[in-house]
């Protein structure tokens, strides 16, 4: 994600937290501050929020740690102002395992609360919370809180929280998993609606909830519909079989002369029918940029390459796409260059498969169409 800075890595997953997160801290300064509390007290304050992602990172370390016990990779971890996101390369196919990976990370936030609970209580410390508020108050009966808090806002049964995933798992051990979506989804979308309805009366931040739910619902659904359309399909049947190659020695003035002449974007680079690498259309405008049109393909080009095979399926290759943040990969078929695979390419064969299977041509999700994850 860009404009994030890394400040980790556990169990070989990097932790990055987002340049927006600064408002979180300039926030709590401004609070503090205008309440009078003073240097001592905008410190703690501080030092409360930090805390409070502390426990966030746990929370996704759960769902992340839970996963790798199922093979399931999880990209990165970042911390944004409204949470923390766990990348994970897919969701358990297996409803159950979907269930765990969905419970671990709430799970996580009752052994601390629990943990801190009873601290509180044998060191005699617990305070009425009557006397809490987010800015005074003990420290650790505070963070105790807010754990709780987490958990039930995280169980909410609406996507995209981990309440809504659970709500679908379980629905998916009985039914179909689309439809078994299309329930969960639904269900958040009603109560999208309750919370925008409650924003107006009560707290304008219930409105972006709102948001937040209606738009992760929306993108579950049509993930789910796009992989019950895509389910048994090779690449071989999406590829797109007409197009052109470059080679290491050929010029950015050539590549320019490819994009003109027709409406293929990224080009693989082919020595000796070998592919060495992808020139993306990025890559391209960079090396424009700073090195004109005579610059050889072979050192603007990326050669960070992964390929798929023609015999692949195609649900399991468009998770590949996003998560190598490629826009396009090559498809060998029996050691040679046969196709090539582009985000645009699945979009649209999924508007075709789904009109032909359904009925009905189906929205490709935010993902499919820019290869960005705006979600777990």
């Amino acid at each position: 994600m860009k404009w994030s800075w890394k400040i980790g890595q556990y169990k070989g997953i990097p932790v990055y937290i987002h340049a927006t997160f600064l408002l979180i801290i300039l926030w709590v300064i401004l609070t503090h501050w205008l309440q009078g509390l003073g240097l001592a007290g905008t410190l703690t304050g501080i030092v409360f929020v930090l805390a409070i992602f502390g426990c966030v990172v746990l929370h996704e370390f759960g769902h992340a740690l839970m996963a790798q016990k199922f093979h399931i990779r999880t990209r990165d971890i970042t911390l944004l102002p409204i949470g923390g996101v766990a990348r994970l390369e897919r969701m358990p196919d297996d409803p159950r395992q979907e269930l765990w990976v969905a419970l671990a990370g709430p799970a996580v936030n009752v052994v601390i609360a629990a943990a801190l609970f009873g601290w509180l209580v044998l060191s005699h410390a617990l305070e009425p919370l009557a006397s809490l508020t987010m800015t005074t108050g003990s420290f650790l009966e505070r963070l105790m809180v807010v754990n709780i808090f987490l958990v039930l806002f995280n169980m909410i049964p609406a996507f995209p929280m981990d309440g809504g995933r659970v709500l679908r798992a379980v629905l998916a051990m009985r039914m179909e998993y689309a439809r078994a979506t299309q329930i969960a989804a639904t269900v958040g979308q009603a109560l999208a609606l309750g919370f925008g309805f409650l924003g107006f009366f009560v707290n304008p931040f219930l409105i972006f909830i709102a948001f937040f739910v209606w738009i992760g619902a929306a993108q579950e659904a049509n993930m789910a519909k796009m992989k019950s359309v895509f389910d048994g399909i090779p690449v071989r049947d999406a590829m797109i079989t007409d197009f052109r190659t470059l080679t290491p020695q050929s010029t950015l003035r050539e590549a320019v002369q490819l994009i003109l002449a027709g409406s293929q974007q990224d080009f693989p680079v082919v020595d000796e029918e070998t592919v060495v690498g992808v020139l993306t259309r990025a890559d391209l405008l960079r090396g424009l940029a700073e090195h004109g049109e005579a610059y050889p393909v072979g050192d603007a080009m990326d050669r960070r390459l992964e390929v798929l095979d023609a015999a692949d399926m195609i649900a399991a290759a468009f998770e590949r796409l996003q998560g190598c943040g490629c826009h396009s990969m090559p498809v060998m078929h029996n050691g040679r260059l046969a196709g090539l695979l582009t985000m645009e390419n699945v979009g649209e064969f999924l508007m075709i498969q789904s009109a032909l299977k359904t009925g009905q041509v189906a929205r490709p999700p935010f993902r499919a169409l820019t290869g960005l994850d705006p979600g777990r």
